[in-house]
């Protein structure tokens, strides 16, 4: 970890990805503990300390001037004005010209910089909430809405960046300016001091009360506000699916309750929290009443003077200020705290493991062998969703997997990736379990081309590019002629420059796909995963597609699931799946002589 400099002014680190670390738990330490959140925060603080230091000294210089104004006004009212002194009046109020100006100044300076270490602290937690993203696992992802994430990275943490900004230097000032005010005022009258205080328990109970049920409001409201953006971003995502079964009526109503929990529990949170500066204002006007009256009285028999009763009363209010701030503080960090939780809870989720024995760069050849592999997905009722599945297949063979939805074709794709782990079994490739093999050396030897090809918001340069980012201008042109792609690509706006929207929704489905296509190329995968690349593409595009799979696969391990028998033909052998077991195996020609589950498959398909 690099150390960040010192920079008083123009305060502006970047962090480089080396800086991006997970804030790890400490004994003791979980999400749901506020003391352990709070400390969490504290270890992403703790590297901007010597600026951190300075804000502290400025706050504390700064409570010292707001206590010696009111106290040099009093003297000045005592000593000048009331004797009708104004021999050296003139440089008294210099001076208390003076406290204010650098008052203000300090002022100004520790919220510069507080706020350069809150942005740059909210920065660190955001960069290290999203790289934890990535280290996650598939499944991790397939069981939560991916809406209610993205409310975490923004909401959630905007939250505590609220509470970084102000609160904390607000906390620490009000407790500085709390703990001297008593004791100017111990100093001034003890009395009085005591009749201002009367106050205390009064606020003690009133805030018990309020946060009791403001701290499970928040918490609540946070989590209403992330169920709600992952149904907003569900929906959307899914707008042609709504719209075609027209289902508009029944998400809008899915929508009024979750807006309406938002808005119950919003409403009460911000109520009570309300009751907090109504109470705290009651409380300072009494206070204020207290030191008037009684401080009259006192003066009126010579016990106290003018000067020192017009201290005392700016006293007192200073006295209710920071308490008032304190009390509307602790709303803010209630909530800062629920974000917070809500944060660390994914960043305490167990990242991908990797056991991996064999060297980063170990090159493949594309042998793969399934022996004895079970597996069952979390959230399945049945016993596994594929049993006891073995077979090998040799370097460069395209095997084709068949069978009905659900048999276990996609899972057997899934666990090749390692993107779930299996249950029973193992699979090796080259001889070397998958497990052995570092993830990032597996994944950048295996590509994919899925049913529905996912496009990036970018060129179309960039997204065939993503393929292998170190890839050539030429060799992106020559992988995307190999797809059938070049064509339709230069008639575009911009050509390869052409941005496109999310998921590419300016060109056709065909169109998507002999781009993704053209991504597999450019990364040069040993083995290569098809899944129902063609389904649902028109007979000319199909065999545009088609002949740009053929020069894919070409020297290539391949798995096609395909319920078109174009690629099943040309495939080394055909993988027959039934109910998550492999039933048959063999060439198609030797599937159809044995006249079993395969052979009936295709007498199904021609009626």
């Amino acid at each position: 970890m690099r150390q960040i400099p010192f920079k008083p002014f123009g305060y502006e680190p970047v962090l480089t990805k080396e800086d991006i670390i997970p804030v790890k738990k400490k004994k003791g330490e979980r999400a749901g503990d506020w003391q352990g959140v709070l400390k969490r925060i504290w270890h992403l603080v703790d590297e901007q300390r010597a600026l951190l230091v300075t804000v502290l000294l400025l706050v504390f210089v700064s409570s010292a001037l707001a206590l010696i104004g009111p106290f040099l006004l009093g003297k000045i009212i005592d000593e000048y004005i009331v004797p009708g002194k104004f021999v050296g009046l003139q440089t008294m109020i210099y001076w208390l010209i003076g406290i204010y100006f650098f008052l203000s100044l300090t002022m100004f300076l520790q919220n510069y910089w507080m706020i350069g270490i809150a942005q740059q602290t909210i920065y660190r937690m955001r960069t290290n909430l999203f790289s934890h993203f990535q280290k996650l696992s598939v499944s991790f992802f397939d069981k939560r809405q991916h809406g209610e994430l993205m409310s975490r990275v923004t909401n959630d943490i905007e939250n505590v960046s609220a509470t970084l900004n102000s609160s904390f230097i607000q906390v620490f000032s009000s407790i500085l300016t709390l703990t001297g005010t008593v004791i100017v005022m111990l100093m001034l009258s003890p009395l009085l001091t005591l009749l201002t205080m009367t106050i205390i328990p009064i606020m003690f109970y009133s805030m018990r009360w309020i946060t009791r049920r403001t701290g499970k409001l928040f918490k609540e409201q946070q989590q209403a506000v992330g169920d709600l953006n992952g149904m907003i971003e569900e929906t959307i995502s899914g707008q042609r699916i709504v719209k075609a079964f027209s289902q508009e009526d029944r998400v809008t109503d899915e929508f009024i309750v979750k807006s309406e929990r938002l808005r119950r529990t919003g409403f009460w949170a911000l109520t009570y929290s309300g009751f907090i500066p109504k109470v705290m204002n009651m409380l300072n006007n009494a206070s204020f009443a207290i030191v008037a009256g009684v401080g009259g009285l006192l003066a009126l028999y010579g016990h106290v003077t003018i000067g020192t009763i017009v201290i005392f009363s700016e006293y007192a209010r200073q006295f209710t200020r920071p308490l008032n701030d304190l009390a509307n503080q602790f709303n803010t960090v209630l909530s800062a705290i629920a974000g917070a939780e809500r944060v660390f809870s994914i960043m305490d989720e167990e990242i991908e493991k990797d056991e991996a024995t064999s060297e980063q760069n170990t090159v493949l050849k594309g042998k793969v062998e399934f022996d004895k592999v079970s597996f069952k997905y979390e959230q399945s009722d049945d016993d596994h969703t594929i049993r006891n599945v073995s077979f090998t297949l040799k370097p460069g063979e395209t095997a084709a997997l068949v069978g009905a939805t659900g048999a276990g074709k996609t899972t057997i794709m899934q666990l090749l990736a390692r993107f779930y782990e299996t249950n029973e079994g193992q699979i090796r490739i080259d001889d070397i379990p998958i497990h052995e093999l570092p993830r990032q050396t597996l994944r950048s030897q295996i590509a994919f081309v899925l049913q529905d090809p996912f496009l990036f918001e970018a060129t179309v340069k960039d997204n065939i590019r993503y393929g292998r980012l170190n890839a050539t201008d030429e060799e992106i042109m020559d992988a995307a002629k190999q797809a059938n792609a070049h064509d339709f690509i230069e008639k575009l706006p911009e050509g390869y420059d052409t941005v496109l929207t999310a998921d590419g929704g300016e060109i056709s489905q065909g169109q998507k796909q002999l781009l993704s296509i053209a991504r597999a190329l450019v990364a040069d995968p040993v083995i290569l995963l098809l899944d129902e690349a063609t389904s649902s593409i028109d007979t000319v595009t199909e065999m545009k597609i088609q002949e740009a799979l053929e020069r894919l696969m070409e020297g290539r391990t391949s798995f096609v699931i395909a319920h078109r028998l174009n690629t099943v033909r040309q495939a080394d052998v055909v993988y027959v799946m039934d109910q998550g077991q492999l039933m048959e195996s063999g060439s198609q020609q030797e599937l159809i002589t044995q006249k079993g589950l395969y052979y009936q498959m295709l007498n199904e398909a021609k009626v």
